[in-house]
């Protein structure tokens, strides 16, 4: 049943056009879409057994409605056009809410939203509106009844009428409170989002693969499957959190507008979500979506988009409903992230410093514009704590320039044909038995003549972050190694105009530029070359930490153990890295055959540690997030660092500074958790100097 419904979802997703089909055709297909969308909807809000991603899902609504709009002899009073959610498990008491909670209609870009903006303005008289943008999370969506100031009732959403009594279940996530005000509303209900953030969906699926046990697919599908617990002791133990969006109906006099009712639920004692502004016209809500939209990652937690709701709460009531959705609120959504496809094969790559990667072959899928024909698997664990087999149905997922990666199998849609995978034994380039060591979770090529290894650390030397050779990418580094020209990395500055002019493809002007690419590569700054030397553990900011510590290659080479974890942000694990790496005779030859051709192993006056710092910054450690005006966070970050300052990616424990600019993220609530100090653009710059 499962696998039908599948291949029926793929065909009608295929058959999506530009323009809506004929009423003969429409009739023809119609009833067969609606009874798709309803199978997917009871697996989505029922089940938590979502078969396709939400985008392919919203594609299928979008087209049914389409329909519907062109041709309303075609509308049934069972299209799921205009239900809301699911029905209520049965194993729960059934709620029925006071007032419905309805669905938002969709926009799918900024055309949309104004055109949804133009038919409010219309529909208040030609007076246009103010109107406040909250993120859409990633969640499920709850009612919770306050009494007296006392939590009575927590329910889901459902069918948008009926949902279900999850008060045991709601009373153990700590982000709700059990009393708010005060004053105490005499009767009141909280409409909110019930969501796990990113960090402890994390954690939770570490969990459940050192139990054993399945791993969660997504945080939505964690979120839903933890609310809806039969023993509330496993909620308990489950990372929720809540935000508050909304009131239904309520005792006494309560706020006139959507933005006061977002202050006024803080005042109560709710959480609520820092980002949610309000804006006087369409093209503010415009770029404030567009930046969500390019700026999720910056969140710890899924957002799909942007509510864009009227903010006056009586032009709400003016503007009214029609079907299950208001016409005052929109969803904005962001282009779809994940897609399900076959994974075709399961093939595996040796890294540069011979890590094993599996990589999953796919049947090739578009993903927000982008055709993803390959994703990561990352590990062995992975795989097995996900039961991923080869020729399975699976949801492939793209966020923003990382790797495409498979999030989970489709069990449910299984023929038996699928097959079990495992890490091969032996290398497969140079057939020597791999390792996995102690307390990793990657298999390793220990062989250092790996042919393999080689090519992907000469890959990984031109790159664009290390040597920066123009013209040199992965097709070159191949071709040159099998060549024979390149047998080590030095023998990059030991490429002759003859020598490439004999290979396919190469003219003289092609192998001119390429030369001289190499020759400006020789004055590279020496963390740059520590980089490219693809010595374990030692990325981009290592580099910077140990070129500030020695003043050239050899100086590094004659450090000790006690030497490097004395550097400030070096550990242990490091240190002894970069030791291993120069105890070995051909590296030190490599060094020293670098030096004689001329590539640049000091450092760099640029790289010298600044002179005067104060003693307020040395050392310090800084987290820039949100837009700076004027700055990037790049120029930010060379500003800290010339001063004598530290940068990391994370705020934690250890960070002395948060330096925040418009749209700050998560990172502005972890830092006030935490108690670090927090410097907006005018006091950051005052304490550079700047």
């Amino acid at each position: 049943m499962s696998r039908d419904l599948l291949q029926a979802t793929r065909e009608m997703l295929a058959g999506i056009q530009e323009e809506v089909p004929s009423e003969e055709a429409a009739l023809a297909s119609v009833s067969r879409l609606r009874e798709v969308i309803g199978a997917h909807a009871r697996r989505y809000y029922e089940q938590d057994e979502p078969l396709i991603a939400d985008g392919e899902y919203d594609r299928l609504m979008h087209w049914l409605r389409r329909i519907e709009e062109a041709y309303p002899g075609l509308v049934t009073p069972d299209s799921p056009s205009h239900r809301v959610g699911g029905a209520p498990l049965a194993a729960f008491e059934k709620v029925r809410h006071p007032e419905p909670m309805l669905s938002l209609g969709n926009a799918f870009d900024a055309e949309d939203l104004r055109a949804w903006y133009d038919r409010c303005r219309r529909g208040l008289g030609d007076v246009p509106p103010a109107i406040v943008c909250e993120l859409k999370i990633d969640g499920l969506a709850v009612a919770l009844t306050y009494r007296d100031g006392l939590l009575e009732v927590g329910a889901t959403r459902g069918d948008g009428v009926t949902g279900e009594n999850i008060t045991s279940n709601v009373r153990t996530i700590s982000a709700i409170p059990l009393r708010i005000g005060p004053p105490a509303p005499g009767r009141i209900e909280v409409r909110g989002e019930v969501y796990m953030p990113l960090s402890g969906f994390a954690r939770l699926n570490e969990t459940q693969a050192e139990k054993g046990e399945k791993a969660y697919a997504n945080p939505r599908n964690a979120a839903a499957g933890s609310l809806r617990q039969l023993d509330p002791r496993i909620t308990a133990l489950r990372p929720l959190a809540f935000f508050a969006y909304s009131i239904g109906p309520g005792e006494g006099e309560l706020p006139a507008s959507q933005s006061d009712t977002l202050r006024w639920l803080g005042e109560l004692g709710l959480p609520i979500n820092a980002h949610a502004t309000r804006f006087e016209d369409v093209e503010a809500a415009v770029a404030f979506c567009e930046h969500w939209a390019e700026n999720r990652d910056d969140l710890d937690y899924e957002i799909d988009g942007v509510v864009v709701k009227v903010d006056d709460l009586a032009s709400q009531d003016a503007l009214g409903a029609v079907s299950q959705a208001p016409r005052w609120a929109v969803a904005f959504k962001f282009p779809a992230r994940e897609a399900t496809t076959i994974l075709r094969d399961i093939v595996i790559n040796v890294g540069r410093t011979g890590v094993i990667k599996p990589e999953a072959v796919l049947e090739p899928v578009g993903i927000g514009g982008v055709t993803v024909s390959q994703a990561t698997l990352h590990n062995e664990d992975y795989i097995t704590s996900r039961d991923i087999r080869i020729g399975d149905s699976v949801v492939v997922k793209r966020a923003g320039d990382v790797i495409p990666q498979v999030v989970a199998p489709i069990p449910a849609v299984r023929d038996g044909s699928e097959r079990i995978w495992s890490m091969p034994e032996r290398c497969p380039t140079c057939d020597t038995p791999l390792e996995r060591l102690e307390g990793e979770a990657d298999w390793y090529c220990v062989a250092s003549d790996c042919p393999a290894q080689f090519i992907r650390l000469v890959e990984h030397f031109v790159s664009r972050g290390a040597m920066d050779i123009e013209g040199f990418g992965t097709r070159l580094s191949h071709q040159l190694v099998d060549a024979g020209l390149i047998r080590t990395l030095d023998d990059i500055f030991r490429l002759e105009l003859q020598g490439l002019l004999g290979l396919e493809g190469f003219a003289v002007r092609k192998a001119e530029n390429l030369l001289a690419g190499i020759e400006q590569a020789r004055s590279r700054s020496l963390s740059r070359l520590l980089f490219g030397l693809g010595i374990r553990h030692v990325g981009k900011t290592v580099a910077e930490l140990l070129v500030s510590a020695y003043e050239d290659l050899n100086a590094l080479a004659g450090s000790s153990l006690e030497d490097l974890t004395a550097v400030d942000g070096v550990g242990s694990v490091i240190a002894q890295s970069v030791v291993d790496w120069f105890s070995r005779d051909h590296n030190l030859e490599l060094v020293r055959t670098l030096d004689e051709l001329g590539v640049n192993i000091r450092r760099t006056a640029e790289e010298a540690p600044p002179e005067g710092v104060s003693a307020e910054l040395a050392g310090k450690t800084f987290v820039v997030t949100g837009t700076l005006d004027g700055m990037s966070r790049s120029d930010a970050q060379a500003a800290i660092k010339a001063a004598g300052g530290k940068v990391t990616g994370s705020v934690s424990r250890n960070t002395d500074f948060l330096v925040v600019g418009g749209s700050p993220g998560s990172k502005l609530d972890k830092a006030r958790e935490l108690g670090v100090a927090v410097l907006e653009q005018p006091a950051f710059e005052a304490l550079l100097g700047l």
